[in-house]
């Protein structure tokens, strides 16, 4: 499987009495299908993901598998705190239509979480798998950065496909790039500010759920070596990525801007699910401000 391209972590449409949604979130699919996105990520920190409930994440899975082309990848957040609820999650999520399953650092026990006990984890949910699997590193949520020795020990695994590492370090994704070369295991950045890394294979970028068309060139500029064309698209892009969807510890909206921000651009974003709260009006100004400054608005 071809990892390389834009993937946009789709956000839950939530009705305003906090019930997903599935009729805006296909009508947000046909919005996107006009967009060359290679694949698309659900389930994921974007997705709201621990506040769904296991057969509303199916549910989900099945009503975007349905809207979305064959030739576009669909990528499944399974990640559960223990290796057999991953396992039962990752088989449930085929079944359901995924093509990959996205598999983040279990992190509750999070000082027991060594880099033996990690491999262990992915090898189990990996040799069980009947779709490949893409490790998650997103160590503002766990509070665990997946350790690079165990990255490089699990990109021999032939079920394992590659890693989306949302960490934002662009050297250390420069170092996975180069020492797992020789095992074509595609290293797709988490955050936008990473795309333009030495090798990577693209990304998974929150603002795409806003920008994607933009996203989407972006990507293609790197790939053609049209290095500074891609600096000064990227440097309009930095501050909406950076506003819309910065992760804690940062003061910044979050989901809640994200999905304030795609109402903007014609999609549903809608409310989040509680216990995220709205966006307050001084923070709509200010992130409205943000992306106009940028001439995006």
């Amino acid at each position: 499987l071809d990892l390389r391209g834009i993937f946009p972590p789709l956000t839950t449409p939530f009705s305003p009495t906090q019930e997903v949604d599935y009729a805006r979130l296909e009508g947000n699919m046909r919005r996107y299908a006009s967009i060359p996105f290679r694949g698309l990520v659900m389930l994921g920190s974007n997705g709201e993901y621990p506040y769904l409930a296991p057969h509303e994440r199916l549910q989900m899975v099945s009503c975007v598998r349905r809207a979305l082309p064959r030739d576009r990848l669909l990528l499944a957040g399974s990640g559960c705190e223990s290796t057999q609820a991953t396992i039962e999650l990752t088989v449930s999520m085929a079944e359901a239509g995924a093509d990959v399953a996205l598999v983040v650092t279990p992190c509750y026990y999070r000082g027991a979480m060594t880099s033996a006990a990690l491999v262990q984890h992915y090898t189990e949910v990996a040799d069980a798998s009947p779709i490949p699997v893409v490790l998650y590193s997103v160590p503002a949520n766990t509070g665990l950065d997946l350790p690079l020795e165990a990255v490089l020990a699990l990109a021999q695994h032939p079920n394992i496909l590659g890693i989306k590492d949302s960490g934002g370090d662009i050297t250390r994704m420069g170092l996975m790039v180069h020492k797992t070369r020789q095992e074509d295991f595609p290293c797709q950045a988490g955050c936008q500010r990473a795309l333009v890394s030495p090798g990577a294979s693209g990304g998974v970028c929150a603002l795409a759920n806003v920008l994607g068309a933009p996203l989407c060139q972006l990507d293609h500029l790197c790939r053609e070596g049209r290095w500074q064309e891609a600096r000064d698209l990227q440097h309009r892009l930095i501050e909406p990525n950076m506003a819309s969807s910065r992760p804690p510890p940062h003061r910044s909206p979050g989901i809640p801007g994200l999905k304030k921000a795609m109402e903007w651009f014609g999609y549903y974003g809608g409310p989040c699910r509680a216990p995220l709260a709205p966006l307050s009006p001084s923070q709509v100004e200010e992130l409205r401000g943000t992306f106009s400054a940028n001439s995006w608005l």
